[in-house]
């Protein structure tokens, strides 16, 4: 193998790693602040804190339940390969 060749794959893993990283830094983001919206929104409209809290939780359960799908697929996909 010539040495561009391995620069390369190193370079297109880099870049696949990095967009992987990005795409979860950027979900938990949007999802904590959804959720905080949420709550404030339930609780500006007359719901108890506890209650608001208790409900906007189904965010983080619902991120929790597409990254378990994600790295399913992903472990899934590699299993079935070999």
């Amino acid at each position: 193998m010539k040495i561009s060749s391995i620069f390369t794959i190193a370079v297109s893993v880099a870049s696949i790693l990095f967009s992987l990283f990005a795409l979860w830094v950027t979900l938990v983001w949007k999802v904590r602040r959804t959720r905080k919206a949420f709550e404030k929104q339930l609780i500006r409209q007359g719901m108890a804190k506890r209650d608001a809290k208790r409900l906007s939780a189904q965010y983080s359960k619902m991120k929790n339940e597409i990254m378990s799908t994600f790295k399913g697929s992903l472990f899934r996909n590699r299993s079935e390969k070999t």
